[in-house]
């Protein structure tokens, strides 16, 4: 069966890897999350991440969490626009929040 939302699918695996306090949680490859996994990276999100294939040729991400003080970084982390509804905004439309270092249109 064939997945609609790969990069929803990310996000709630590293959602739910954070809930359950692991170090690190392994996502399918793919150009469009090794985007978003820089970004992540970038503005201090994660530890890092690095792209590894499995036996079946499969390419893999794994991803290092981060945390602070026991804590998660990514306090909150979710999709906004989806397949099934996409969501475009300006730049001007969008807010900041936690003191710039995550936007939201909500």
């Amino acid at each position: 069966m064939a997945m609609s939302d790969t990069l929803g699918d990310m996000l709630t695996r590293i959602r739910n890897a954070q809930a359950a306090r692991h170090g690190s949680v392994v996502v399918p490859a793919s150009k469009l999350r090794g985007n978003v996994l820089d970004v992540l990276k970038r503005e201090g999100y994660i530890r890092g991440y690095f792209a590894s294939e499995t036996r079946g040729g499969m390419a893999e991400f794994t991803v290092e969490l981060k945390y602070q003080e026991g804590a998660p970084v990514i306090r909150e982390i979710s999709r906004v626009s989806k397949p099934g509804r996409r969501v475009y905004s300006g730049i001007k439309d969008l807010q900041k929040v936690y003191g710039g270092l995550g936007i939201t249109n909500q």
